[in-house]
């Protein structure tokens, strides 16, 4: 009978400590059994078009447009309110609806967000009846000069283009309204490999009883061992609970992503309320003018891409595979980080960096006008308030993601000086402020801001300068002295690269030996996109004071203005399609250079059209030398050079059909590529 009764009393201890873990917060997903139209629609009764969220209207590829669809959408849906759900609170939260929205509960307003790139979140709790209720959002993604961005050379596609979720609550709970952020936020004091020291704040939305509430923040490394726990009685909505880990496994990039759950629990008595769970890693960093970017210590080479949120077919509305996919290509090529241009990207993309120890520079959407005639700052109020709004969004939405070390502030926003460019107003004085304030919300991590324009104006206006510099395909060597040069005039300010590149076009080709000084004019040879980077990478890497190194662009993408290439309306400085289908030569050149994994690749195999007799044949490799085959005839085997090229020059083609082979060595294996080439006399 005493057993009897202790196993009961042990098993009602093990529910109650069930029960204990697991969150009362839901989150329901309200991305189906969408419908929307145009509100220029003029009859009441026009039908609503059926979509799956996320969505933009955008997403067709318009080939030789000069403008794109930029208008006011509707978008309804039936939200159900279950009766389980009274008594609780309810919040509608959107990751993010691009540029402006309405949002509506039968018909009546419970949010106005400006921004297109940021989460926004509403509390529906009173205008919701049990049952039906209408939920309406009018979506806007027309021209404003209140909402950022005002100008780019990118799209700004329209659409509730992330997802969206109920949550349900209690009364009291860990406020999902504080910028739309989790509430919770871990702030690091002093990190070392000794011990990390930190603070733990929680913001609470409380409208229960108050007085028996209590919060308890639970700290699990990554086997979900506990390794510091600390409770605190609630006295107020906003709450910060210090703490120190000793010996800390710190997150160290791509040697070592670390990361630490950090679980916040809200109790009333001992009945748990509501949870919040966070990822967060604990590191430390430094930007030194001479000798570059240090991570815990020691030089860390951060090198790799600018990405836009864009794939064919989709836009800006992405699934999750299609972050999975970007993180396979840039794992692949052996990038240590990434610019997230030109706007907050979303949450995934930190997710999947965090996890991979990809580092991040992530900047809200002030933007220069690049190919546009007129400018990316007006000095209005509408456009200060928003700004300000979207740094704050992007700052304490993004707060605890270990990959993130920089916050940007703008890209090419033009200057008085500029001989070709019709003078607006001058954004410095701006700048300033937006530095400031981030430095205020966040000053644990490093701000810089990407110019095209001389640097002078902008010393003071951040910790570290960028440069976006573009050189013909065969002048790529001169950045190397162009960044000497900035260096020399930064007065002590760090000096990087954001943006560097070259267009190609996997449908152009074009023999860079034989036709050197060809006028190229719209033609973007996937060839001399594969030189360009070659001698930018060339300079680049010699200069070991560059804070960071970023190719202008990871994957093709749409701007409507864009008249080069293969096609209008598309940026293809990508190393990847637009697709992710194709990998371009330039990609394996890095990949030759940036991932040690054995690898080889044939250069040109997409050129198979020839019209010279003599010419090169080129590969990339990170192996020590490969063997040049044609038609079955050995030519010879070379090693690479220091950039991992291997080159045969004066090959001689024959008349028809060549049959291209290359073979490298890995161990006993065999690593081998081929491909036809045909000479037309």
């Amino acid at each position: 009978m005493k057993r009897h009764l202790f196993m009961l009393v042990a098993e009602l201890l093990l529910c109650s400590i069930s029960y204990a873990k697991t969150s009362p917060r839901l989150f329901i997903s309200l991305d189906k059994e969408w419908g929307y139209k145009p509100i220029t629609s003029a009859v009441r009764k026009a039908p609503l078009i059926p979509v799956t969220i996320p969505h933009t209207w955008n997403a067709e590829y318009l080939p030789g447009q000069i403008s794109y669809n930029r208008e006011m959408m509707v978008y309804k849906r039936t939200l159900t309110i279950s009766p389980e759900m009274e008594g609780k609170r309810l919040f509608l939260f959107f990751e993010g609806i691009n540029s402006v929205a309405d949002v509506f509960i039968n018909y009546q307003t419970v949010a106005h967000h400006l921004g297109g790139y940021t989460a926004f979140c509403a509390e529906i709790t009173d205008q919701v009846k049990k049952g039906k209720n209408d939920l309406e959002v009018w979506v806007s993604n027309a021209y404003r000069t209140d909402v950022l961005p005002i100008n780019g050379d990118f799209n700004v596609y329209g659409g509730i283009h992330r997802p969206c979720h109920l949550i349900v609550t209690e009364n009291n709970c860990i406020s999902p309204l504080f910028f739309a952020s989790s509430g919770v936020f871990v702030h690091q004091k002093n990190i070392s490999k000794k011990k990390a020291e930190f603070v733990v704040e929680s913001r609470l939305s409380l409208k229960g009883i108050k007085s028996n509430l209590k919060i308890r923040t639970t700290i699990l490394d990554a086997t979900g061992k506990t390794v510091k726990s600390q409770e605190t009685e609630v006295t107020d909505e906003q709450l910060n609970q210090p703490m120190t880990i000793q010996n800390p496994v710190l997150w160290d990039a791509k040697h070592n992503p670390y990361l630490y759950t950090v679980n916040v629990e809200l109790y009333d008595g001992n009945r748990l309320v509501d949870k919040v769970t966070e990822q967060t890693g604990f590191r430390y960093f430094s930007i030194d003018p001479d000798k570059g970017f240090f991570l815990n210590g020691k030089p860390y080479d951060i090198h790799g891409f600018c990405r836009h949120e864009d794939v064919e077919g989709k836009g800006s509305a992405l699934l999750p595979e299609d972050y999975d996919k970007d993180m396979e290509l840039i794992k692949e090529v052996g990038a240590t980080g990434i610019r997230l241009t030109h706007y907050p990207h979303a949450k995934r993309m930190h997710d999947l960096c965090d996890r991979n120890g990809i580092i991040l520079w992530a900047e809200i959407p002030f933007v220069g006008p690049g190919g546009y005639a007129y400018t990316g700052y007006v000095s209005n109020q509408g456009l200060h308030d928003n700004a300000r709004q979207t740094l704050k969004e992007l700052v304490y939405q993004n707060y605890n993601h270990p990959s993130i070390c920089f916050w940007g502030i703008f890209n090419e926003l033009l200057i008085t000086d500029e001989k070709t460019f019709q003078a607006y107003d001058n954004p410095v004085v701006f700048v300033k402020e937006l530095n400031s304030l981030y430095k205020q919300l966040d000053s644990s991590r490093l701000t810089t801001f990407a110019t095209c324009v001389n640097q002078t104006n902008y010393l003071g206006c951040a910790d570290l300068i960028a440069w976006n510099k573009y050189f013909n395909w065969n002048d790529g060597q001169q950045i190397g002295s162009f960044m000497d040069k900035v260096k020399a005039d930064s007065q002590n300010y760090p000096v990087g690269v954001s943006e560097y590149g070259f267009g190609g076009s996997i449908h152009q080709h074009r023999c860079p030996i034989n036709e050197s000084k060809a006028s190229l004019g719209r033609l973007h040879p996937e060839e001399f996109q594969a030189i360009s980077h070659e001698k930018n990478w060339e300079a680049l890497a010699e200069r070991s004071y560059l804070w960071t190194k970023f190719i202008w662009v990871f994957a093709d993408f749409q701007s409507v203005i864009r008249k080069e290439g293969d096609r209008d309306g598309m940026n293809d400085k990508g190393l990847v399609t637009y697709d992710r289908q194709i990998k371009k030569d330039a990609f394996y050149f890095y990949k030759a250079n940036w991932n040690a994994e054995p690898m080889l690749h044939l250069c040109d195999s997409r050129f198979t059209e020839r019209i010279y007799p003599i010419t090169s044949i080129k590969a990339y490799t990170n192996l020590e030398a490969a063997t040049l085959y044609m038609n079955g005839q050995k030519i010879g085997k070379k090693k690479r050079d220091k950039y991992n090229r291997i080159i045969w020059n004066n090959v001689i083609l024959q008349p028809g059909k060549n049959i291209i082979k290359i073979e490298v060595k890995n161990g006993k294996k065999i690593i081998s590529e081929s491909c036809i080439w045909t000479l037309k006399l």
